[in-house]
């Protein structure tokens, strides 16, 4: 435990001291987010807070590499290897796009471009929950594996339009992804070292010295090279973890602590999936591209109802809580449990969102 906190807090206070010269950098060549439509900020932001995140994530990698424990993770498969390759890729399409601005296709390119790298290197979802457990193809594994990478980063990515929105639901979720790995490695005699836990702990660190300088007021936004960099980080731990659960060991007493590395994630990211799905349908059905961009995102909604930034953002960190914990819990300490713990943090979390005035007192 002690490597992977050294690990977190190295990543975070790379990322945190990064920040103010990527900052620097944004501001002299002009990398600003602009003021559109959609947006809620009032004057030009710098972007590529994404870069400041990727220093961090490679500081966190080199130092686990050189621990005793930790480079274990290396030494026994090439998984580490190829999310840094992945990283990096996804990093150069989300800085390429935070500068000259992409379009939606090239971009969806460059993040199956990035997703691919990993696979082929070894990083894949071997098998899933259906009809008890299905052991993939290597086929259908590369396609699956490459939608759960692209969807991950798509939906962390739509959820960034608010001031430390994105840090926080990532911090959050990667916080409660860390617990579990590392807690269900001590339990079930999976190596204490794994890549899956490694991932989580360098994501929460980065999340953790990137929000100083993203809460609002922000005063640089990660942009799309950091939520992409975020998403392909949390997917890969989930990827990753599954790989160490043989599929023909699972019975029905141990089927809820295996599908929780599949779940667990998705239970966390669960408001930004559906704000992705409703954002596609309606798009879709009013006849634009699904990534065409609007002010209708579950965000934008509690800005409607009276909250202001700061509190709609605290509502929506409530909400992955609820169900990070809740899920986190209910792997050890059972369904009942965990879901009655979830219950209480979400009705705190309904209260504040039906009464923007109870926020402030």
């Amino acid at each position: 435990m002690r490597e992977y906190l050294l690990v977190l807090l190295t990543a975070a206070a790379l990322t945190y001291v990064t920040v103010p010269v990527v900052r620097w950098w944004a501001v002299r060549h002009n990398v600003m987010a602009e003021i559109r439509d959609r947006d809620v900020h009032d004057v030009p932001i710098p972007r590529l807070g994404g870069l400041a995140m990727f220093v961090g994530f490679a500081a966190g990698m080199l130092l686990a590499s050189k621990l005793p424990l930790l480079s274990e993770v290396f030494a026994e498969s090439r998984d580490a290897i190829a999310v840094i390759s992945g990283a990096t890729l996804i990093v150069l399409v989300g800085a390429a796009d935070d500068i000259w601005g992409l379009d939606a296709l090239t971009k969806l390119a460059g993040q199956v471009l990035a997703a691919g790298v990993m696979v082929v290197q070894g990083v894949q979802l071997l098998w899933l929950p259906f009809a008890g457990v299905t052991v993939l193809d290597f086929n259908t594994s590369v396609i699956v594996t490459v939608l759960v990478v692209v969807g991950t980063v798509n939906a962390i990515n739509f959820i960034d339009g608010l001031d430390g929105l994105a840090a926080g639901v990532v911090g959050i979720g990667a916080l409660a992804f860390f617990a579990f790995s590392y807690f269900l490695s001590v339990t079930n005699g999976i190596d204490r070292a794994t890549t899956a836990a490694l991932l989580t702990a360098i994501l929460a660190g980065l999340c953790v010295g990137f929000l100083p300088h993203n809460f609002n007021p922000a005063r640089i936004f990660m942009g799309d090279s950091g939520s992409m960099l975020s998403g392909l980080l949390l997917s890969a731990a989930v990827i990753t973890l599954t790989g160490k659960v043989d599929p023909y060991a699972i019975g029905d007493a141990q089927l809820l602590p295996a599908l929780m590395p599949l779940l667990l994630p998705f239970a966390v990211l669960a408001i930004p999936f559906v704000d992705l799905l409703l954002a596609v349908l309606r798009r879709t059905r009013a006849g634009r591209s699904p990534f065409a961009p609007d002010k209708q995102h579950l965000h934008h909604r509690l800005l409607e109802i009276g909250h202001s930034q700061r509190q709609a953002v605290l509502v929506m960190y409530l909400w992955a809580t609820a169900l990070a914990l809740g899920s986190a819990i209910a792997a050890f300490a059972g369904m009942r449990v965990g879901l009655m713990v979830g219950l209480a943090v979400a009705l705190v979390a309904l209260v504040f969102t039906r009464n923007p005035r109870s926020a402030t007192r």
